[in-house]
C-alpha cells in the first residue's frame, strides 16, 4: 500500500487526488470506470485505489487489495447528535466515555467512510454494524487531518 497527500492551496480537490494517484500509478492512468454503486476502479489494472479529500488536503492510496481512504480536518465541527444514528452500541459507549467527543466522533467517522469505501458499498455499512475502536491502528494524524485506510 501506498499513500501520498498534497495540500489544496486553493486547488481543486478532486483533481489534485487524481494527480497524486497519476504519481502513485507512475504514469498516465488507464481508465477508470465505476461500480453500480460508484466505486471507482481501474478498468485494465488490478491495482486498487482510493482518494478522499477534504477543504484543505487531498489524499490517495494505492493497493493491490480492495482499499478505501477516508479523511477530515481535524477541527471539523459535526453534530453530535448524528453519534446515535451512526454508531453501534460498542462505539457509542466510547463515544460517551471519550475527553474529546468531537474528535471520537470523526475518528468513527472515518473508519467508517473508508470501510464503506473499501468495500465499494459507501455508507451502507452503517448505522451501527461495525465495531470500530477509538484507538483503531488503521487510523491516524497527517496533518492536521484524522486519516482512516482499510485494505480488504
Amino acid at each position: 500500500m501506498e499513500l501520498l497527500y498534497a495540500r489544496l492551496n486553493g486547488k481543486n480537490g478532486h483533481d489534485t487526488g487524481l494527480s497524486l494517484l497519476e504519481t502513485l500509478y507512475g504514469g498516465p492512468l488507464p481508465k477508470i470506470e465505476r461500480t453500480k454503486l460508484g466505486k471507482p476502479y481501474f478498468a485494465d489494472s488490478p491495482l486498487h485505489f482510493s482518494i478522499s479529500h477534504t477543504k484543505n488536503h487531498a489524499f490517495c492510496v494505492l493497493s493491490e487489495r480492495p482499499i478505501g481512504i477516508d479523511a477530515e480536518e481535524r477541527d471539523r465541527r459535526i453534530n453530535l447528535h448524528l453519534a446515535e444514528k451512526m454508531l453501534s452500541p460498542m462505539e457509542l459507549e466510547q463515544f460517551r466515555q471519550a475527553d474529546d467527543p468531537h474528535l471520537a466522533l470523526l475518528k468513527f467517522w472515518v473508519l467508517k467512510e473508508a470501510a464503506g469505501k473499501c468495500a465499494g458499498e459507501g455508507l451502507q455499512l452503517w448505522p451501527n454494524h461495525t465495531a470500530f475502536s477509538l484507538n483503531d491502528p488503521r487510523l491516524q494524524e497527517i496533518d492536521g487531518c484524522l486519516v482512516a485506510i482499510i485494505e480488504g
